[in-house]
């Protein structure tokens, strides 16, 4: 789930009566990345009876003059009761995540990876991204502040503050640079252990 709505209950609801809780700064840093070439997926462990809902909240967001660029939404296929108490009783919307994103990855061939970074709003979707071959330092968790976590420290205060680094972050895929050796990686993961 790429946008923090604050409360997992609340999140649940608030597309239902038009409340928007999306946190300053997210349409310009998804354009921006975006624009560098990047396709955006939308995942949400919310139910299949939410899935017009949570499409509308998310294509209507305007910042700015700025809207969420386009990706699909791809959500649970449970319904409205077992996503909620998946989510919000159990708290492990992971399960589902992790389980949809293994599938889309088994779409391409085995020796690449579709994902190359994620945003979410629990521990449990950096336990989904680690899973499916995200490395750390491109898992960025907003926590209910709305600073963005990466590899558990505050790494910036924002979106806002995120989009301008995107370039080094998110560098222009038309670019042939190295992964391993981009000055985001090379700074920012943890040295390996040996």
């Amino acid at each position: 789930m790429p946008m923090n709505n604050r409360s997992d209950v609340l999140g649940q609801f608030m597309p239902w009566v038009g409340v928007d809780w999306t946190q300053t700064g997210v349409t310009h840093l998804f354009t921006a990345i975006k624009e560098n070439g990047y396709q955006l997926l939308f995942l949400s462990a919310r139910a299949i009876s939410q899935a017009y809902l949570t499409r509308r909240f998310l294509f209507n967001i305007m910042q700015d003059g700025k809207c969420l660029p386009d990706g699909p939404v791809v959500i649970s296929p449970d319904g409205l009761f077992p996503s909620l108490y998946r989510e919000v009783v159990r708290r492990a919307p992971h399960e589902f995540k992790i389980s949809c994103l293994e599938v889309i990855k088994a779409l391409f061939p085995s020796d690449s990876n579709p994902f190359y970074a994620g945003f979410g709003n629990r521990d449990t979707d950096e336990v989904s991204y680690l899973k499916v071959g995200i490395p750390l330092g491109k898992i960025f968790i907003i926590n209910p502040k709305g600073e963005i976590v990466v590899n558990r420290h505050i790494n910036t205060k924002s979106y806002t503050s995120l989009h301008g680094l995107v370039n080094g972050v998110f560098p222009p895929t038309s670019l042939s640079e190295q992964e391993d050796f981009n000055s985001w990686n090379f700074w920012k993961l943890p040295p390996l252990v040996l």
